[in-house]
């Protein structure tokens, strides 16, 4: 133990635990972790998924890759080290949302089975891993943000699925294919996962 640990002496013990919170609030509390590529369609679900819950009167929390980058990460860039903390700070407030029993929607690009294996040790079981499924050319094609012509041009650099890897994942709990379906379609399968993983918690 280091001497800055050594003088931390944490409260959990005596804090309300997440049952007490989930009772209060009437629900379950689970993170949802989608990740795939930029353009994959990981923001047009949470939205969706966000506004169905909200509808049903519950709880909900979004964690969106860009706008953490853009406030609490935004001193990080896309180095493996500095991905790696924005997967760990992420992780611990998506667990913090969770046993407050929220429904965390994380939807970020998680490219390697390291950072995955991240985000489930931090989170723990109440964890539904969904894996955005399209290629490289379907994202670039429709191309939302106009960052695939900036990787093209060699404007963005370590962009992944160009210049950094995006790993195939290898036990995802869910697997999304949104090139050549529906958004609609899409959404029903992701609900229907989401609903029976908070009925089994």
């Amino acid at each position: 133990m280091n001497e800055s640990n050594a003088n931390i002496h944490t409260e959990f013990h005596r804090l309300l635990g997440t049952e007490a919170k989930e009772a209060l609030l009437q629900q379950r509390g689970l993170v949802v972790w989608m990740y795939g590529m930029s353009g994959s369609g990981k923001s047009t679900l949470a939205v969706s998924l966000e506004r169905h819950f909200h509808e049903q009167g519950r709880l909900t929390q979004v964690l969106d890759g860009d706008n953490i980058r853009h406030g609490i990460n935004r001193d990080l860039g896309f180095s493996l080290e500095d991905r790696e903390e924005n997967i760990r700070r992420i992780s611990e407030i998506a667990k913090l949302s969770r046993n407050l029993g929220v429904i965390t929607i994380a939807s970020f690009i998680t490219p390697t089975n390291a950072l995955r294996s991240i985000a489930q040790d931090i989170i723990g079981t109440d964890l539904l891993q969904v894996y955005i499924k399209a290629s490289y050319e379907a994202c670039e094609e429709r191309d939302v943000k106009g960052l695939y012509a900036k990787a093209a041009t060699g404007e963005i650099e370590n962009f992944t699925g160009k210049d950094s890897q995006f790993e195939e994942p290898s036990k995802p709990d869910l697997i999304i294919e949104t090139e050549g379906q529906e958004v609609a379609d899409s959404v029903t399968t992701l609900l229907d996962a989401v609903h029976s993983k908070i009925s089994n918690t």
